[in-house]
């Protein structure tokens, strides 16, 4: 599992419990104001109720028969009229604020018993029907409405109780809930704590020492690769770099142990021919084969020295480049006569086109390029076998390709072939070198935004390829004329002995 992942996982989870929360809290505050109201109602039920039940009973006791003098209420000073109308504004509020269906149709009747007892209380004598028997009819309207009344109180206590319950039940939920969402965040955090504990900072400081004891000089010391998925692959990357540092250090020990080597042979071979011209008498013939190991032999350190050299300019990245406009048949024709100068043992076929094919690059550097193709190809290839040197203008590009019939490499030979200071094993036998050439001519290509290309196989030989960008010019230039000591073999392919 990754950081990132756990970590949204985390965030994902907190976020779901806060809504959850906020969820819990709006319907626990909507139901107890809910439930606040309907408590409300019911004592404000109870409290209309109770006033229109005292008037109806001061009404009862201040009206009396028709013709009999009017009394007045003592507490407020109002007169029957005044209270009959009261009580009809009273109805009037206890029907606006029924909350229930029942409620409405409960005050609904004591509406109607109400309205019967004050009819009763207005009407006439009949003929017939004492006064006696009018107060009991009045007086029956009466208690019918009261107990209207009471039924009315009592329901609205009761929705005032269960109201009252059910306000002390989702007070306990809301408890509970808080209780509940509490202990999850306390464990969530726990988890948190405990997983990023055991699974990112215990890697986490492994990977640190680690780190501190390989610089300190413990290469051998590796970060293990467990834990998250962003630690596993910094635990990797290090490794890796640990690995590839310690792979350039044996290289770099093996390159010194391989330059001390091959500076020996010839600091050697200098030494002995200086050893042997101060014994004796020195012949001219011995004098010009000294002379001529010597100057091999120095070649040989300049040569070494100089891919040394690029080497670390390279590295550095300071190798400066002069590029001019040049023809490539020109830069292969006098690398070929350079080695033709020489008794190499080889043919060298150059084959060139008719037209110019050219290129904008530097021309010492190029022909460092091709001369250490060449040099190869004559060093790696058995006696008297055929090099040859071609050009060919290939689209918008120029190759210039080195062919020979030499020991060929293998597939797991041309994996390092560019690597600084690597040889393959066959090539170590056949000469002697630090194995710098390839990879300076490599970079060199490539600093002309160029490419080399190898093809290979062991037994069969080697073509090396180097591919350059053409460039155009307003007319081709005229080919060179072969001069009265230039073979005429030159103007087309070149074969060297």
């Amino acid at each position: 599992m990754s950081l990132r992942a756990f970590f949204s996982a985390v965030v994902g989870g907190l976020v779901l419990l806060t809504v959850v929360a906020a969820t819990l809290l709006v319907v626990l505050t909507t139901a107890l104001e809910r439930m606040a109201s309907t408590l409300s109602e019911s004592v404000e039920g109870v409290r209309q109720a109770e006033e229109l039940e005292v008037d109806l009973l001061v009404h009862s006791r201040l009206v009396v028969l028709p013709g009999a003098p009017i009394l007045a209420d003592p507490s407020r000073g109002r007169s029957p009229p005044e209270i009959e109308s009261d009580l009809r504004r009273q109805m009037v509020e206890m029907h606006g604020t029924a909350s229930t269906q029942e409620e409405r149709q409960m005050v609904a009747e004591v509406q109607t018993q109400v309205y019967a007892y004050l009819h009763a209380q207005q009407a006439p004598l009949g003929p017939g029907l004492s006064s006696a028997q009018h107060e009991a009819e009045a007086m029956a309207a009466l208690n019918e409405a009261l107990r209207s009344l009471e039924r009315l109180i009592q329901l609205n206590v009761d929705q005032a109780q269960e109201a009252r319950q059910s306000a002390a039940y989702w007070s306990e939920m809301a408890d509970l809930l808080g209780l509940v969402l509490g202990l999850l965040l306390l464990a969530a955090l726990v988890l948190v704590a405990f997983w990023l504990r055991r699974f990112a900072l215990r890697p986490v400081t492994a990977l640190r020492h680690a780190m501190s004891g390989f610089g300190r000089g413990g290469r051998e010391l590796r970060a293990p690769e467990e834990g998250p998925l962003e630690i596993r692959d910094m635990a990797r990357t290090f490794n890796e770099m640990a690995d590839s540092l310690t792979h350039q250090q044996e290289q770099q020990l093996a390159f010194l142990a391989g330059v001390a080597h091959d500076l020996r042979n010839p600091l050697s071979a200098l030494k002995l021919s200086t050893a042997l011209t101060g014994r004796g008498e020195v012949t001219p013939e011995r004098m010009q084969r000294t002379l001529a190991l010597v100057r091999r032999q120095v070649a040989r350190l300049d040569q070494m020295v100089g891919d040394l050299l690029d080497a670390t300019r390279i590295e550095a990245g300071k190798l400066e480049l002069q590029p001019e406009v040049r023809d490539t048949r020109e830069l292969a024709r006098s690398v070929v006569e350079l080695y033709q100068s020489g008794d190499s043992g080889h043919t060298l076929d150059l084959v060139l086109p008719d037209t110019a094919v050219l290129v904008r690059a530097d021309p010492s550097r190029l022909e460092q390029v091709l001369n250490n193709l060449v040099s190869n190809a004559i060093k790696y290839s058995p006696a008297g076998s055929r090099v040859e040197v071609s050009v060919r203008g290939d689209g918008e590009h120029a190759v210039v390709a080195v062919a020979d019939q030499g020991i060929g490499m293998s597939t797991e030979d041309l994996k390092g072939l560019f690597v600084p200071f690597q040889r393959a094993g066959n090539a170590k036998q056949r000469a002697p070198g630090v194995g710098l050439g390839l990879s300076v001519s490599r970079r060199i290509i490539e600093a002309h935004g160029g490419r080399i290309e190898v093809e290979s196989q062991p037994g069969q030989g080697s073509v090396f390829r180097v591919h350059l960008a053409r460039v155009s010019s307003a007319g081709p230039p005229e080919p060179p004329a072969p001069s009265d000591e230039e073979d005429p073999a030159t103007a087309g392919p070149l074969a060297v002995h």
